[in-house]
């Protein structure tokens, strides 16, 4: 039986930012729990108990979260990249924890419906391949390796193709099982034009070669690249759960649907929670608000009187003023929302929203999508937030602001007007 598995997360999470400049993007909190937990325990399910974690970017953080945890018979070590080479390199540092076994692989950025790690082994070991990779089919893979695959193996792996070179709409899942022989393969592999040595031209030697098999996943796939990401992968993880009562439901409050409360929450008289959704430990809702469906709310968050929350992931230690309305958001942590603060979630043409990501204005792909806040950050009451627009860590804003631009991390915008005083008797 398969024992082990390696998890890539040593990268910058640069595509994340605001929201991963003080944490790296594996701790980012889905449903409740940081997205790396997810993969930890549907490995643990599927009875993997030794687990090699690739790290780099905020690698203290990482390994203190994780090591919060128990584990039970689930054994987690770290191996520090130091510098950042490209997913081949990553993977090279785990020859010696694979050594003559199987192992699963995968990126440690992407989550998973139910059943694929089983599946895979499955897989694996019937055809009996010298690796096998996960595919799924998209709508637009033009973004991703795009995989031909022949007879239950994989017979092309194409790296970001272009129109002519799209043999399939099966793209690469992240997510292998592999051996000796990828590590063979990773001491051949060249440098990419980027300078980067890449886990794909080491895949593609494999396939060559005429044995590596292309699994097709039973279920859901989501690569959590950007922050509207995590707003998809808090959907497909919030259908999942089954409601959990642990906190107090004042008389009044009204909850329909699958919700959890976590320990020491408090649902107070008005509040109206339409689920899925996720309370979490401590938080304090209400009272007379209205959680929408899809919504899930971190540890110590307040939301105020007369607030309504829809689609969104709200993280620790935030308030929502009353009067709010917060809508496919992601708020990071310890922020504030001063009273009647709008965070606007739909174009008037209802097009696309666009973010701006590394510099570059790139569309989301959904038609609604509200604020990407960063950990600290305040705004005044009266504040208006443009549909997409990011308020970096620290960022602020003055009393009655409008927002249509993203604003960097710890500046402080204010709004500017012409007042004229009138003597009210002499009228």
């Amino acid at each position: 039986m398969m024992k082990k598995a390696v998890i890539l997360a040593a990268g910058d999470s640069t595509r994340m930012l605001p929201l991963s400049a003080n944490q790296p993007k594996h701790l980012l909190p889905i449903a409740g729990k940081p997205l790396i937990f997810h993969t930890l325990e549907a490995l643990q399910d599927a009875g993997i108990t030794e687990v090699l974690i690739i790290y780099g970017y905020h690698k203290e953080k990482l390994n203190q979260a994780i090591e919060s945890q128990d584990w039970g018979k689930m054994t987690v070590s770290y191996v520090h990249q130091e510098k950042r080479k490209g997913t081949a390199h990553a993977a090279g540092y785990a020859r010696e924890f694979v050594g003559e076994d199987s192992s699963i692989l995968m990126n440690g950025d992407i989550m998973l419906g139910p059943g694929s790690f089983e599946g895979l082994i499955s897989y694996h070991k019937k055809g009996g391949y010298d690796l096998t990779l996960s595919v799924r089919p998209v709508d637009d893979p033009s973004a991703y390796g795009v995989v031909a695959v022949k007879e239950g193996k994989a017979v092309k792996l194409i790296e970001k193709p272009t129109k002519d070179q799209m043999v399939s709409n099966l793209v690469n899942a992240g997510l292998y099982v592999i051996n000796k022989s990828l590590m063979d393969a990773i001491d051949k592999t060249k440098a990419s034009p980027r300078g980067e040595f890449e886990i794909t031209d080491s895949i593609g030697m494999l396939i060559r070669k005429g044995n590596v098999g292309g699994y097709s996943l039973p279920s859901w796939w989501l690569d959590i690249g950007r922050a509207w990401d995590l707003l998809e992968a808090n959907k497909m993880i919030l259908n999942q759960i089954r409601t959990k009562i642990e906190g107090i439901v004042e008389d009044g409050a009204v909850i329909k649907g699958v919700i959890i409360v976590q320990k020491g929450a408090v649902i107070k008289t008005g509040a109206y929670i339409e689920g899925p959704a996720l309370i979490g430990e401590n938080a304090v809702i209400g009272p007379n608000c209205y959680i929408r469906a899809y919504t899930s709310i971190g540890k110590n968050v307040k939301i105020g009187n007369a607030v309504e929350i829809k689609n969104c992931i709200i993280m620790d230690n935030t308030n929502i003023g009353h009067l709010s309305y917060v809508g496919d958001s992601v708020i990071g942590r310890g922020s504030n929302f001063g009273a009647g603060t709008i965070t606007a979630n739909l174009r008037h043409d209802n097009g696309d929203i666009s973010v701006t990501v590394k510099g570059k204005r790139v569309s989301s792909g959904r038609r609604k999508l509200g604020a990407i806040i960063g950990d600290n950050v305040k705004t005044g009451i009266g504040t208006s937030i443009s549909p997409g627009v990011i308020l970096h860590q620290g960022a602020r804003t003055g009393i009655g602001v409008i927002v249509d631009k993203d604003i960097e991390a710890n500046k402080l915008v204010i709004a500017t007007q012409n007042q004229k005083v009138i003597d009210l008797k002499s009228e």
